[in-house]
């Protein structure tokens, strides 16, 4: 009979259960304030249809890392999944755990990397994950064969400008020898990244365009496959439509934003985060508002205060600068973003009152008019890009997902 000590060292090699920690969203059924971020699915259908369209015959897997950017990726996984999406992609493999465990059972690729002693999980749960270094391969052939499967699918990916992840051109030789001696890996899949696919010039993507070819005839004089290449994020996608390749992975454009200035899309903002307000005050001329005392009154002033702060994902850069929507039109955003909590002038809002709804991402129709904040506005007062603006939205502000 075995010892305990045995059975132990056995159990923790061939584990029975995921071995990841994901910090649980706050549900919309536990929601005291009305701060909240409601998802428009049928804006992810139609994003959808519009990316595919645009893809023409190639495959498209979504990506849905940093928890489907915001928007819950549990949630728009089964939205994509319903509408034929041929595969969404993930940047861990707690996200990937996180879509199966859920029901997903369309394709995933897990492109953020192989850790070691991880195979257990990416075999169990069927994903396919994303080789970047000639030591990952090694590694994982070792689990493969100590976990006595025949083999393990993986996509490999080159570094043709990117400079973060993948095998460069010059190591390209060794990778392959490395394979050579580790039949239980097949690369069914090869893949790269671009750098300037949204503003930068057209020889840019063709350059690295043409290190992925090189890469690819390598890899297929040596015997590999791969059946499938990708390269196009969603700014490449709709700037250059030759970079589509077999499949594309569009990510911020399946939440509609139009990824880079110049293209013209019919894509639509799926999340609108809204609040109401909670409190409001007389201020005379002089009287200062929140920490610092950065803004002063230059008129009697009427200042709401909202339930909605940086813990929630609302910049601190928007201070003094950004705005909300209250009753259709924009209110000034005056003195610092507080954690929890943001005033707004509202003194040119006719009509104000407690409980009215406030808007800071999305569209809004008021009795006073109609408006819209965008991601893009947004990013441009923070100094950065609608990828953070949406990402920003932390767990702690509910998902509400509507229907039309």
């Amino acid at each position: 009979m075995a010892s305990l000590q045995d059975s132990s060292a056995k159990a923790a090699l061939t584990p029975t259960a995921p071995r990841v920690f994901r910090p649980e969203r706050a549900a919309p059924s536990d929601v005291v304030r009305p701060t909240r971020a409601e998802i428009n699915l049928e804006a992810l259908r139609h994003n959808l249809r519009i990316v595919q369209r645009q893809a023409g015959s190639a495959r498209v897997f979504g990506v849905l890392k940093a928890d489907g950017y915001g928007h819950g990726a549990k949630a728009v996984a089964r939205t994509l999944e319903r509408a034929k999406i041929d595969g969404v992609c993930v940047a861990l493999l707690e996200e990937a755990i996180e879509l199966r465990e859920a029901g997903i059972r369309t394709p995933i690729i897990v492109m953020g990397g192989y850790y070691g002693r991880a195979w257990a999980e990416i075999s169990r749960y069927q994903l396919t994950p994303v080789i970047h270094d000639r030591d990952q391969i090694a590694e994982l052939a070792e689990e493969v064969r100590f976990g006595g499967a025949e083999s393990m699918d993986i996509h490999l990916k080159i570094d043709t400008g990117m400079a973060r992840l993948g095998i460069r051109l010059p190591e390209l030789h060794s990778a392959v020898q490395t394979l050579a001696g580790c039949p239980e890996i097949r690369v069914t899949g090869l893949m790269t990244h671009f750098a300037c696919a949204d503003a930068g010039p057209r020889e840019a993507i063709l350059d690295q365009l043409a290190l992925f070819s090189e890469a690819e005839a390598t890899l297929r004089q040596a015997g590999h496959t791969p059946s499938v290449r990708h390269a196009a994020n969603s700014a490449a996608l709709f700037r250059h439509p030759a970079a589509a390749l077999d499949m594309v992975r569009p990510g911020i454009a399946l939440f509609g934003v139009a990824p880079g200035l110049s293209v013209e899309t019919t894509l639509r903002p799926a999340m609108r985060v809204r609040t109401e307000v909670v409190a409001l005050r007389q201020l005379r001329q002089g009287q200062t508002v929140g920490y610092g005392a950065t803004w002063k009154a230059a008129r009697s002033s009427t200042i709401a205060t909202v339930p909605l702060g940086y813990a929630d994902g609302l910049s601190r850069a928007l201070s003094n600068q950004g705005h909300m929507l209250i009753r259709g039109r924009r209110a000034p955003i005056v003195g610092v973003v507080s954690m929890d909590m943001t005033m707004l002038d509202v003194t040119d809002i006719e009509g104000v009152n407690m409980r009215d709804e406030c808007v800071a991402l999305g569209a809004q129709k008021g009795p006073l008019g109609e408006a819209t904040i965008t991601a893009e506005e947004v990013a441009e007062h923070m100094g950065s890009i609608p990828w953070e603006v949406l990402t920003n939205v932390s767990r702690r502000v509910p998902r509400f997902y509507r229907e039309p």
